[in-house]
């Protein structure tokens, strides 16, 4: 295993990557990735999908396949990214069963148009579960209100589930008791919680990208001050909630049977202002019991040359508690900024969801014309 790779791992961080496509698996590489210990898990999401089909010619013969049987777009796309996830699935079940189910996971989004639908979410969610089939498979869903109730569902139904475009603290409350309240469920219908996996992923890039916006437009010393801090500061919040819901009398309950804790998950670690080291938001977000999934660019910068000066998240907290109180100080409204970051983050994830089907559609007409 790379240096730094085993220095997160030792620091409690497992590392994901959060990409998935046919050429991945095709040509070995994935395999090749969790052979080395670089990566033991994945995760996707429809732009990652999009971007995948529209890009690698592997998925053309099944293309061809799908398009003389008169398979729909929609259908196109779930066979396809099922297809891609069950084969990610298997690669990973290595890692999966040593892990007992900690890692080897690989995560599959429910259809985004329903992000504000809790039934249409829930049967969307069981579904992937059937359509999948592995064990090592995490459904994800959305961190909206109305996806709060099927998170709740799917994992009363022994449904492992990642939660997903969470941006605020607040949020990130509901989503452990909607977790909680799903594992009770489980327990009392006679479930097995130990198979049941489950992590909450917590968007951090994006936020600088916003408060650091609104910073500049301010023009001040103390805004200058404060770029570059916010995202940082919340998501070392989240993990001073996460160590709450250890302590909560509910979880000890549940893990006496068997549960495996939500672990956080930082999503979004890809660097989006230049001015910034690449792997910020890995190295400042080392803490135990956590997941960093990577796009493959920041995977490789963290191997290349990142500092991993150990637990840098649970002696920051006074400090992540100051940056809060000096953005509202000077006007920045983070709880409206992250709001309006989940609105766009789920607009974004609907977009890429409809260019995909639009452009199936195109290549399915191409083939049958």
């Amino acid at each position: 295993m790379n240096r730094t790779l085993k220095l997160l791992a030792d620091e409690g961080v497992s590392v994901w990557l959060d990409d998935l496509s046919r050429s991945l698996l095709w040509s070995g590489h994935l395999a090749r990735l969790v052979r080395s210990g670089t990566v033991v898990g994945l995760t996707t999401n429809p732009t990652i999908f999009h971007s995948a089909l529209s890009r690698d010619s592997e998925y053309g013969e099944e293309l061809q396949v799908l398009s003389r049987r008169g398979v729909s777009a929609l259908e196109s796309i779930r066979t396809l990214t099922t297809g891609d996830v069950r084969g990610a699935c298997d690669v990973l079940r290595s890692v999966y069963q040593q892990s007992g189910g900690r890692d080897g996971r690989v995560s599959i989004e429910v259809d985004p148009r329903w992000a504000h639908d809790t039934e249409r979410t829930i049967e969307e969610a069981r579904q992937l579960w059937r359509l999948i089939d592995r064990p090592n498979v995490m459904i994800k869903i959305p961190a909206t209100i109305e996806g709060l109730p099927a998170i709740t569902t799917c994992l009363a139904e022994g449904i492992s589930v990642n939660v997903t475009l969470i941006f605020s603290v607040r949020r990130y409350h509901q989503v452990v008791d909607a977790f909680l309240d799903g594992l009770e469920r489980a327990r009392s219908a006679g479930r097995g919680l130990a198979e049941i996996g489950s992590v909450a992923s917590f968007f951090v890039s994006r936020i600088d990208t916003e408060v650091d916006r609104r910073l500049d437009a301010l023009g001040t010393p103390a805004a200058a001050a404060l770029r570059g801090r916010a995202a940082i500061a919340n998501a070392r919040l989240a993990y001073l909630r996460y160590e709450g819901m250890l302590r909560d009398p509910r979880w000890v309950e549940l893990r006496a049977a068997g549960a495996a804790p939500l672990r956080l998950l930082w999503a979004s670690t890809g660097v989006k202002d230049p001015a910034y080291a690449e792997t910020r938001y890995v190295t400042e977000l080392v803490a135990p019991g956590t997941v960093n999934t990577m796009p493959a660019a920041t995977l490789d910068a963290v191997m290349a040359h990142a500092g991993v000066l150990g637990d840098r998240v649970t002696g920051n907290y006074d400090d992540a508690w100051d940056v809060v109180a000096r953005l509202g100080e000077i006007g920045i409204d983070l709880g409206g900024v992250l709001e309006q970051l989940e609105r766009e983050g789920i607009a974004k994830f609907q977009a890429s969801w409809r260019a995909m089907i639009e452009d199936v559609e195109l290549l399915l007409q191409g083939v049958r014309s």
